[in-house]
């Protein structure tokens, strides 16, 4: 299964950011490409603990379920699937070349740091193996969703 802890996944993934405009428009969901980028990349910052967080109660029922099933196997994440609040870019604009600098970034960042005890607000307790294959599934989808 792809990692983001994996150089050449990286790569690609940072090429296929690259490619996105802010008028690019989406496949699916109600983000535009600016919201995207902004929520990818404070979902990177929750990795980081640069972005406050608290457990949701339904994750703290079926969040590891929910986990294992999203991380079984290499098939995508589904279309329109919900978000924690912490990530949720309610701006319509913004700098958009500014956002994939910093969202680009902090993937490299994350991909070289081991992270100790990160709690995702659904998922709860996270290895680095899930987090690296959780965010290029995420990162994945975002970039379908944009058809890049």
């Amino acid at each position: 299964m792809k990692t983001t802890f994996d150089k050449a996944t990286r790569d690609e993934l940072v090429k296929r950011i690259n490619s996105i405009q802010e008028s690019t428009p989406a496949q699916w969901g109600k983000m535009n490409a600016y919201q995207m980028v902004k929520h990818c990349r404070q979902w990177e910052e929750l990795i980081t603990g640069d972005l406050p967080s608290k457990r949701a109660f339904l994750g703290r029922i079926f969040g590891k379920m929910v986990l294992k099933s999203f991380l079984k196997d290499d098939s995508p994440m589904g279309r329109n699937s919900p978000t924690v609040p912490e990530v949720k870019a309610r701006e319509s604009t913004g700098d958009f070349a500014a956002e994939k600098v910093k969202w680009v970034a902090l993937i490299e960042q994350n991909a070289n740091t081991i992270t100790q005890n990160f709690v995702h607000p659904f998922f709860g307790k996270m290895t680095n193996e899930q987090i690296g294959l959780l965010a290029y599934k995420h990162i994945d989808h975002h970039l379908r969703q944009f058809g890049v």
